[in-house]
């Protein structure tokens, strides 16, 4: 956020009546939450004060997949979100990204010192996305015309199974790497271990039944539609990583042995070691940060 021309004007999400100050100004922004069982109202607060502002274009970091009814929680919310958007008029844009690569640093603990990691994904495929794919279409949504109405399914150019990830990982950090698959009560206890909620841990475990349904190995053309580059592959992502699986100073978040692989969109969907994030207005975390792109 070097740019001399970001302003940035914190508020606070349990606190709507910081939105006003925070939104003053403000033509387009992009809109992010940490989940909680209060995101879904917290997010629709901040869409009536983004009417109320005038603001004229908001891109929302979505799920894939997200649907008001869905069996899911976070689906369910996001679903919910967008359908509040909808009704509000205001110009929206979706942005609905898979399962996080970058949610595999999680694990790095255990890749480094077992050669191994956990989760309850049987053999289910999932169209993983590198997070800065999700980054390059945001960027183009908020400052490109032409994306107004818009739902992008944000995907890799392939479907991989947890297993075949594990191989991809094997190629890239020269040792080996084992998926282990667990049952869904021993990843719950892991998570709840961790001191992650159970309301957030409990909508892990359904995003993975939902990955086992097979419901998240479909493959868009998303990022190449809308920034013009190529996708960036499992293998790639590996190959970036590769020192930061390696790691053995990894940090306390990632040490626990059954960590789970997606567990950034819990606490913050870009949780990135570089995240070089080039959106022009960006509201983020559980404090709401409404930057750049302000009317004169």
């Amino acid at each position: 956020m070097g740019r001399k021309r970001v302003e940035l004007v914190e508020g606070d999400f349990t606190q709507p009546e910081t939105f006003a100050r925070a939104l003053d100004g403000v033509d387009r922004l992009f809109l992010l939450i940490p989940s909680s069982a209060q995101v879904e109202q917290q997010q629709c607060n901040f869409v009536d004060a983004a009417k109320r502002a005038k603001v004229s274009r908001i891109v929302k970091l979505s799920q894939f997949a997200a649907d008001q009814h869905a069996r899911g929680r976070f689906r369910r919310y996001h679903g919910a979100v967008e359908n509040y958007l909808l009704e509000s008029g205001i110009p929206y844009t979706f942005l609905r990204p898979n399962l996080f690569m970058q949610g595999l640093l999680n694990f790095r603990s255990t890749i480094a010192a077992q050669g191994a990691f956990y989760a309850c994904a049987g053999d289910a495929r999932v169209s993983v996305v590198d997070v800065r794919d999700i980054a390059s279409v945001a960027a183009c949504a908020l400052t490109e015309s032409g994306h107004e109405g818009k739902i992008y399914d944000i995907t890799a150019p392939e479907s991989l199974t947890h297993e075949e990830m594990a191989d991809k990982l094997f190629t890239a950090l020269g040792k080996p790497v084992e998926f282990v698959n667990v049952p869904p009560e021993a990843m719950r206890q892991a998570l709840v271990g961790l001191r992650i909620p159970a309301w957030q841990a409990d909508g892990l475990l359904e995003d993975y039944e939902h990955y086992r349904r097979g419901e998240a190995a479909a493959v868009s053309p998303a990022v190449r539609d809308v920034t013009g580059q190529a996708p960036i592959t499992f293998s790639q992502f590996a190959e970036d990583y590769s020192e930061k699986f390696l790691s053995k100073a990894a940090s306390a978040s990632c040490s626990a042995k059954a960590r789970v692989a997606g567990a950034t969109r819990v606490q913050c969907a870009y949780n990135l070691e570089d995240p070089r994030q080039r959106t022009e207005d960006v509201v983020c975390s559980q404090r709401v940060c409404a930057a750049g792109s302000r009317r004169p």
